[in-house]
This record gives C-alpha cells, sequence and structure tokens, in this order.
C-alpha cells in the first residue's frame, strides 16, 4: 500500500471543494448586493448546502459499490452544469428559487466527489499517514478557500458576480479531467441489499461506536452554526457594521488564512499533541470566534469579523484532519462510503436547516439579535466533544482496537 497521494485525486478533491465555497460566497454577497431580504439570503445559503442532506446517503451507497472514477466524472459533470445555469441566472439579475435550484444541482458534484476520495483513501495510503494524507487535502483546500471570498468580493462589487459561477463551472471540467486519471475497477461487490437496508446498516455502525458517535454530534451542531453564521455575516456585516462588500469579502479571507496555517501546523500538532485535545479545541475556537462577531462594536466590525473567520478555519481544519483520519481508520472497508454518508448527511445535512434558521431569526428578531444565534450553537458543539470520551484520547486508535470497543 502507498503513502503518496494521487496528484490527479488530491486536485480533483481540492478544485470541487473550492467551487463550492466559491459558489457560496458569490450568491451570498451578489444577494446582498441585490438587496435581497435575510430570508432570501437564507434560502440561497441552504439550497447551495442541501445537497449534503439530500444526496449524501444514496452517494454514499453507490461509492461502495462502483468505480470511484465514475461517481467524480459525474460530480464534475454536475458541477458544471449547475454552474453555468447559475451564472445565467445572475447575469439576468434574477435571485430567486432557479438560482436556488442551481446552486443545488451544482452543489451535489462536491458531495459525490468527497465521498468518492474518502472512499479511496484507505485503499491507497497507509493508517499511519492517513492524517498527513488528509492533511495535504486540507492544505490544497485550504489555500484556494482563501482566495474564494476575495474572488467573489471582488466580482460582486463590480456588478459582475456570474464570473464566480463560471470559474465553478471551469472547475467542473477540471474535476472531469482529472477523474479520467483514476483506476477504473469497482469495489469488491458487496451482499446486494436495499437501499434503505444499506443506508441503516452505516447509520446503525455509527450510532454504536464510541468515538464516530461524539463526532457526528459535534458536527451536527457546528455545521448547523456556522451556516446560521453564513446566512447572516454579509447582511449583518453590510447593515450594522456598515461595511463595504470588498471588505466583507476581505474579512471573510481571512477563513482561508486559518485554514492554511492550521493544514500546515497540522501534522506536526497531530503528531505531538493528544488526539482528544485536538478534537475538543476546533469546536471550542469556532465558538470564541462567534462570540467576538457578536459582541464586538461597529468601529472594530473588519477586526473582529476576520479574527472570528481566522479562527473557524484554524481550529475546525485541525478538527478535521483529526476525525477523517480517526474515522476512515476505524470503519471496514466495505462500510467506508455508507458511513461517510451517514456523517455527511447528519453533520453537512444541517447546513440548510442553519442557513434558513439563521435568515429566520436574522428577519423576525433582527440582525443585532440573531448573530448570538450561532455562538450559542457552537456552545452545544464543543459540549458535545466534552461530555464524551474523546477528551481523554491520547493518539490515533488502531481499526481492530476500536471497533471490538464498538462491538
Amino acid at each position: 500500500m502507498s503513502s503518496r497521494l494521487p496528484f490527479a485525486l488530491l486536485l480533483a478533491g481540492i478544485v470541487a471543494q473550492f467551487a463550492d465555497k466559491l459558489a457560496l460566497d458569490t450568491i451570498t454577497l451578489a444577494a446582498t448586493q441585490a438587496g435581497a431580504t435575510p430570508r432570501l439570503v437564507g434560502l440561497l445559503v441552504a439550497a447551495q448546502s442541501a445537497a449534503w442532506l439530500l444526496v449524501s446517503l444514496p452517494a454514499g451507497v453507490v461509492a461502495d459499490r462502483i468505480a470511484p472514477r465514475s461517481l467524480i466524472l459525474a460530480g464534475g459533470g454536475l458541477m458544471l452544469l449547475g454552474s453555468l445555469a447559475g451564472a445565467a441566472l445572475l447575469a439576468s439579475g434574477q435571485a430567486g428559487w432557479a438560482l436556488a435550484f442551481s446552486a443545488f444541482i451544482a452543489a451535489s458534484g462536491p458531495v459525490i466527489i468527497v465521498l468518492s476520495i474518502f472512499v479511496l483513501l484507505p485503499s491507497r495510503v497507509a493508517v499511519a499517514d492517513l492524517p498527513r494524507a488528509n492533511g495535504r487535502m486540507e492544505l490544497g483546500r485550504a489555500v484556494l478557500s482563501l482566495a474564494a471570498p476575495l474572488l467573489a468580493g471582488w466580482a460582486v462589487a463590480r456588478g459582475a458576480g456570474a464570473l464566480g459561477l463560471v470559474l465553478c463551472a471551469l472547475c467542473g471540467i477540471a474535476v472531469m479531467v482529472a477523474a479520467l486519471r483514476q483506476p477504473a475497477e469497482r469495489p469488491a461487490a458487496p451482499a446486494r441489499q436495499a437501499l434503505h437496508r444499506a443506508i441503516a446498516e452505516g447509520g446503525a455502525f455509527v450510532a454504536r461506536h464510541p468515538y464516530l458517535r461524539p463526532i457526528a454530534l459535534c458536527a451536527i451542531g457546528w455545521n448547523f452554526a456556522f451556516f446560521a453564521f453564513m446566512a447572516l455575516f454579509a447582511p449583518y456585516a453590510a447593515r450594522i457594521l456598515l461595511m463595504e462588500p470588498g471588505a466583507i469579502g476581505l474579512a471573510s479571507s481571512v477563513y482561508g488564512a486559518g485554514l492554511v496555517l492550521g493544514a500546515l501546523v497540522g501534522p506536526a500538532l497531530i503528531a505531538r499533541m493528544p488526539t482528544g485535545v485536538l478534537l475538543v479545541f476546533g469546536p471550542a475556537s469556532s465558538l470564541l470566534g462567534a462570540l467576538v462577531a457578536a459582541a464586538v462594536p461597529a468601529g472594530f466590525g473588519w477586526a473582529a469579523l476576520a479574527f472570528a473567520f481566522f479562527l473557524f478555519g484554524f481550529g475546525p481544519i485541525l478538527w478535521s484532519i483529526v476525525q477523517t483520519s480517526l474515522r476512515q481508520a476505524v470503519t471496514p472497508q466495505a462500510l467506508l462510503g455508507r458511513v461517510s454518508a451517514t456523517l455527511t448527511t447528519a453533520t453537512f445535512g444541517m447546513r440548510p436547516l442553519g442557513a434558513l434558521a439563521g435568515g429566520l431569526a436574522g428577519e423576525w428578531l433582527g440582525l443585532e439579535l440573531a448573530i448570538w444565534l450561532p455562538a450559542a450553537v457552537f456552545g452545544l458543539s464543543t459540549l458535545a466533544i466534552l461530555a464524551s470520551t474523546m477528551p481523554a484520547l491520547k493518539a490515533m486508535p488502531e481499526g481492530e482496537l476500536s471497533l471490538q470497543a464498538a462491538e
């Protein structure tokens, strides 16, 4: 088994996640600049992220049964079609249900691609090297995520938000080209099961596992909180902190800086620090960032938002590298797609719910009060890890030992 991550696979994962982030930043900023209500901004964010809720489970079953190359190709095609449709709608000034639907189609691509890569990695990389491999993936994603809000802010400030989605379409083409470099072999054929039974098997494994269960609960809360914040921060920054679109984009781009730094120092920290400490630090750092963003006076708005986004990037990327590697280490190969899909649905599926909650809270409670909602839920996310046995985990568990603990 090789410890090297194939370049084409790395490229597909990085580009897909960059396009997902760029589309989110472009849509929220363009809608806000066009005068959309917080409810509509929340709807657009929810639609863009609903793919993680609706597509993950069936895609996870398929990922355990067919060649990953086919899934990555399909994901790139969805990115291309959805992004081109969204670019045409933005260019014509439409920011309603049609734009929301196109965002859903485009976002379905990264869902499928990320699941496929999660299944492929343990067959290509030794368990001891999974944190390093996942760290490389996160580093590449972080570098491009640093550019996403800057590109979106630059384009929207010049009335050309559609350009951001055109770039997402080009990313879809790049993913399809990278997919052609992947092997065509299918995974070992599992016993045939009805779709609902196959999905239930993955969910049951997560629910009874002593490590995967608290990870799922923590990630559920974190994703709900982060996307509630994403639905609120652009209107909050523009209307309460009185910031210009370019400044908002610049502040949110610090998220990418946090990701980059976290991915760079991640392997060294993971090698030297207890696993449990890193699993607590991720959600706790997000809680601190949200509290600062909510409490700051208008005159310090840019600095507070930049600090918050830095923490949203730095702590959670360390958490992501650790928990992704742990999931891959403790999950049987035949269940990798379904376990990943279960966790993806339960966690990333909170994105549309969080976005809708943030948008509705902003409209019903006012932006100044609603901005405290993400902080409260980040607190619950941190508590989910603190209340489990995870803080005492010293190192990455071996697969067989952790499976015995789960039984």
